[in-house]
Order: structure tokens, then C-alpha cells, then sequence
């Protein structure tokens, strides 16, 4: 398999503390899919700190490198975020986000101290979380009968199919990361079955 099938990602949550000069870096690292897990992420660690001073962060989402946010919250421009970025892209992770919750400790590190201790303890965040590899997958929603469950099922776990979503009913639904490497083959399986539709999800 080439190396472009697979991305690397983290998929579970980790914590990092660094201090300079009285003030504390807390590093939240988060594996996420969309921009929505992000902000809810945000909005949790707003709650569970109301007290820092700032709550910085970068992201990164999808395989193709585009799709990527930064914020310094506040701290001067650039001496956050983008270091932060910065080390997500040096371990060439994607899927992931990093906030880090800074506690003002009363003395002022200036730029060149908050690019340290952002960088540093992002560096750190990614050394405790241990990072995979996973499969490049498109997204297809399935809507079959019922009857059908079987067959697609087994198409789906003979090509390593993911099953994100399903309800099952009647009529059945299911939401599936394809791996981009066996798509043609999934989908010519599936056409092949009776009353199975197969749609692109964007």
C-alpha cells in the first residue's frame, strides 16, 4: 500500500502542563473530524477555565492539508496559534486539535518567550498521546432493505470498510468511510446487489 492510502491522527485525548515565569500552559490535545467536535471542545475547556487569561489554539482537518484554523486569543499576533500549527504539522498529524489554556502567572514573557512556551507545550501534548495510522476513507451513505443487511454488511468488513453511522429498520441506512484504495471495488460490489443505493457524502 502507498504511503498516501494513510494519514496520522491521534484518537484519544491528551493533557500537557508547561510553566514560565509564573504563568501555566495547559495543552489539550483532541482527535476531531469536523470543525463542530472542535468548537465544542473549545466551549467545554471555556467552562472548565473561565479564569485563564487565554484559550489559543490550531487545528488541523482532512487529508488534503487545506482545511486549518489558528487563533492567539488575544496574545499577540502569531506568538500562538501558528507555533502551535507549526508542531501539529512537524509530527504530520491531521484530525487533531491542540488548545492550550494559559493562566497569566504576572510576568510578561514577550514574544519570543510565548512562541517557546506555545510551541513547547504543544511538543509536549504530542509526546503523550500516542499517534496512528489510519486508512484515507471517502464517506457514502447506504440505503437498503432490510434483507439486504447481510450482503452489504459483509462487503463492508471484507474491504475494511468503517461504519460510522446506522439505523436499521425497514429500510436500512448506513454511513461508511470507504478506504479511497478499495473504492471501486466496494461500490461495484454494491451496485451488484439488489435494491442498494450508494451515495457520495460531501
Amino acid at each position: 500500500m502507498s504511503e498516501s492510502e494513510f494519514y496520522k491522527t491521534i484518537d484519544q485525548p491528551a493533557v500537557a502542563e508547561y510553566k514560565d515565569r509564573g504563568s501555566k500552559f495547559l495543552a489539550f490535545a483532541n482527535p476531531i473530524v469536523t470543525a463542530d467536535d472542535f468548537k465544542k471542545q473549545l466551549f467545554l475547556l471555556k467552562k472548565e477555565h473561565p479564569k485563564a487569561a487565554h484559550h489559543c489554539f490550531a487545528y488541523r482537518i482532512g487529508t488534503d492539508g487545506n482545511s486549518f484554523r489558528v487563533s492567539d486569543d488575544g496574545e499577540p499576533a502569531g506568538s500562538a496559534g501558528k507555533p502551535m500549527l507549526g508542531q501539529i504539522d512537524s509530527k504530520e498529524v491531521t484530525n487533531i486539535a491542540v488548545i492550550v489554556v494559559r493562566y497569566f502567572g504576572g510576568s510578561l514573557l514577550g514574544v519570543p518567550g510565548l512562541i517557546n512556551a506555545y510551541k513547547t507545550v504543544t511538543s509536549l501534548v504530542l509526546q503523550v498521546t500516542p499517534i496512528v495510522q489510519k486508512q484515507i476513507e471517502e464517506t457514502y451513505s447506504i440505503h437498503f432493505d432490510y434483507t439486504q443487511m447481510n450482503d452489504v454488511m459483509m462487503v463492508l468488513k471484507q474491504c475494511n470498510c468503517t461504519v460510522i453511522t446506522q439505523e436499521m429498520q425497514l429500510f436500512c441506512n448506513i454511513t461508511t468511510g470507504i478506504p479511497k484504495s478499495r473504492l471501486t471495488e466496494v461500490l461495484y460490489r454494491l451496485k451488484e446487489l439488489q435494491n442498494v443505493d450508494t451515495k457520495k457524502v460531501v
